[in-house]
């Protein structure tokens, strides 16, 4: 059985009713098992019943992952690779249909990358790139991680879906970690926002984290894209993924981001996006519902709103982030996939998490850890 077998025993609209049903009786049950919630109890932390214990839920949220996780929190950036892509997805820089100069960068150009962000301080990278697979394949992306193992002691991987071999070929290469977001479980508007391309097939991508694991990749991350639907019922899909993955391939690591839509090239971000409020409640959601779970967010936000989130439950930082191909070496003029908000060096992170009792940590956990 994979996750999308059950998948398909779930309905939207049914979920999307049980938030309005939870009740202030729901919540404080879901409150008294923090850290290790049911599902049912995740849905009362996520529901409009939950918001006038907000405060509470983020006491609790930061005493668990402090007490999970120290006083830590790991930095990473990500490195672009290209911004070639053969889907059409209409909040995307990237996408298709989007008439920009196209760059991927060669062996020489990622060196270069890769010195740069070492005199940063990173140790953990996330390699990304549009999805195009005859022109940025797995042969690309073998070569790429091929070039960074001997100066990263982690190297993580945020790419088009593929095949559980091509995984398995990419782990022996020096791959650690895997993010791939459904960026919505909703099927009806997955398909209007994704009308071209091989990204168009809503179960391929469903069933990739079953690949991943099968492939033995010692970390997944997922998540959906906030904004594209009903933030509450993706985050419900989110969990339900990732119970189903934590039962299967209990060997695996599992992270969870929240990426909001971000203004970018030629697109139009829709009405449905989460205010700052519901994202608190929904990172502290995820907390309460598994005290374990690394919980990560980018640059997309603001310098104000990632300073306070940091000390409610977030595990990981991205820092000093560029999201077009060969934006730290040579400042390409290559479009971004969508505009960064936070535009602090990765030093004034630092001193930032430095001021809140935070240690920086340049690289992720060991797998023998």
């Amino acid at each position: 059985m994979l996750f999308s077998d059950i998948f398909r025993q779930y309905n939207w609209l049914e979920v999307e009713r049980s938030f309005a049903a939870a009740t202030k009786r729901d919540v404080e049950s879901a409150l008294a098992a923090a850290g290790h919630c049911s599902l049912e109890q995740f849905v009362a932390l996520l529901s409009p019943a939950a918001e006038p214990y907000l405060e509470s839920m983020a006491q609790l949220s930061h005493t668990l992952t402090r007490k999970r996780f120290g006083d830590t929190m790991q930095l990473y950036i990500p490195m672009y690779l290209s911004n070639e892509c053969q889907n059409i997805c209409t909040y995307c820089g990237f996408s298709l249909d989007n008439k920009i100069a196209r760059t991927t960068l060669s062996d020489r150009q990622i060196e270069k990358e890769i010195r740069v962000i070492k005199q940063m301080g990173f140790d953990h990278v996330l390699l990304l790139s549009g999805e195009a697979n005859k022109l940025v394949g797995v042969d690309y992306f073998e070569r790429a991680i091929k070039l960074c193992r001997p100066h990263f002691s982690n190297i993580s991987l945020e790419v088009q879906p593929l095949k559980q071999c091509e995984y398995e070929r990419l782990r022996k290469a020096g791959l650690h970690a895997v993010l791939v977001y459904q960026e919505t479980y909703h099927p009806e508007l997955y398909r209007k926002y994704h009308p071209k391309g091989k990204k168009a097939n809503f179960e391929y991508r469903l069933e990739t984290a079953d690949r991943l694991g099968a492939a033995g990749i010692h970390k997944i991350g997922i998540g959906s894209l906030l904004g594209l639907a009903d933030w509450r019922s993706d985050a419900f899909f989110v969990a339900l993924h990732l119970d189903y993955l934590r039962r299967t391939y209990w060997r695996t690591k599992f992270s969870v981001s929240f990426p909001r839509l971000r203004p970018a090239e030629g697109v139009d971000n829709g009405d449905l996006l989460i205010s700052d409020r519901s994202l608190v409640q929904l990172i502290c959601a995820y907390r309460l519902y598994d005290e374990n779970l690394e919980l990560s967010l980018s640059t997309r936000e603001s310098s104000q709103f990632r300073d306070s989130l940091v000390e409610l439950g977030i595990t990981s930082v991205s820092a000093g982030s560029c999201t077009n191909p060969g934006g730290y070496a040579a400042r390409l003029d290559s479009l971004e996939q969508f505009e960064i908000d936070d535009r602090r060096s990765p030093a004034q992170i630092s001193e930032m998490l430095r001021s809140k009792g935070l240690e920086p940590v340049w690289k992720d956990w060991d797998a023998y850890l």
